[in-house]
């Protein structure tokens, strides 16, 4: 099994033709190869902020969001070089929100993928400098895919609203003004699917956007009812996660939110009910899928270990 997400003993391993467990090691090693192909070369000038850049990006992390996209692609057929450049350019974007994240103005973290942060290791600047070079680097991906320009701009058009401020830089202001504030549950969610949601969101419909054909209103509806489950699920658990999990675990600091005084459905709500919620959320992204067959049998797995996740 792939060393990216660790499972609870229980978990799916098996979906599809394809073992889930061989499905996903498979694109976790595509998505490394295709990011090291469209990231700078670490000696191509100006050499230490490209080196940064690929620290940032390469060798590490869930990937949740590439894999997201190669499932809901290959529900449509979509060409896999095609979802390459789509999952680069989203985890690229990804990991310059991380890289921002962690500044000292922000929420002032030391660890990320069990490594030193980039402002850590190469400097406040550099990160800043490092989080404006990726998310330029994800549009240039997108811009140059092998697609018809129809499907190109679609792609850019998602990428774009799922970064914006209707999306995690959004998420990412309220988050920030929300700092010792008790947030009622609804102004927390719809923090949470603006920040960590949106580009879940885009994963999805970025890998359905891949495929050839036009999408059936039954296949988004199914897609936009298992994503807005996933997406949550994903932050409730992250929120448990804070407070269960050790370091060395989680590849972070652990009891940051709580240090920091930020809402989180922990706090709101509870340990167990917050798991109780987690456990919801899952239900309800599988059920989502129930239309589509077994051709959406990734997208279940995908679900399950989503809550299931230990770090």
């Amino acid at each position: 099994m792939s060393e990216a997400f660790q499972l609870w003993p229980d978990a799916s391993s098996t979906a599809g033709p394809e073992p889930f467990d061989a499905w996903m090691a498979r694109i976790l090693a595509r998505t490394e190869h295709a990011l090291e192909r469209y990231l700078p070369a670490a000696d191509a000038p100006p050499a230490t902020l490209h080196e940064a850049m690929r620290y940032a990006t390469l060798g590490g992390g869930k990937r949740l969001r590439a894999l997201l996209c190669h499932a809901a692609g290959e529900l449509v057929g979509a060409s896999p070089v095609a979802l390459d450049g789509a999952a680069s350019a989203i985890e690229m974007i990804h990991a310059y929100s991380l890289v921002h994240d962690d500044l000292p103005a922000m929420d002032n973290d030391l660890l990320r993928r069990g490594q030193p942060t980039v402002h850590v290791r190469y400097g406040e600047a550099m990160a800043i400098l490092v989080g404006d070079g990726l998310q330029a680097q994800a549009f240039a991906v997108i811009g140059e895919l092998p697609v018809p320009a129809t499907q190109r701009v679609v792609l850019l058009q998602e990428l774009a609203r799922a970064s914006s401020s209707h999306g995690l830089v959004g998420g990412q202001a309220i988050d920030l003004a929300s700092v010792g504030v008790a947030l009622p549950r609804e102004e927390l969610e719809c923090m949470h699917r603006m920040k960590t949601g949106a580009l879940l969101r885009a994963s999805v419909f970025m890998g359905a956007a891949c495929g050839a054909g036009v999408l059936e209103p039954s296949l988004l509806a199914a897609l936009d009812d298992y994503q807005r489950a996933v997406g949550l699920a994903f932050q409730v658990v992250d929120d448990v996660l804070d407070v269960t999990t050790d370091a060395a675990t989680l590849g972070k600091t652990p009891g940051k939110d709580a240090q920091d005084n930020k809402p989180t459905y922990v706090s709101l709500l509870g340990l167990e009910a917050a798991r109780v919620l987690a456990e919801d959320l899952g239900a309800r992204a599988r059920a989502a899928l129930v239309p589509l067959g077994e051709s959406a049998a990734y997208l279940d797995a995908l679900a399950d270990m989503v809550v299931h996740r230990v770090r």
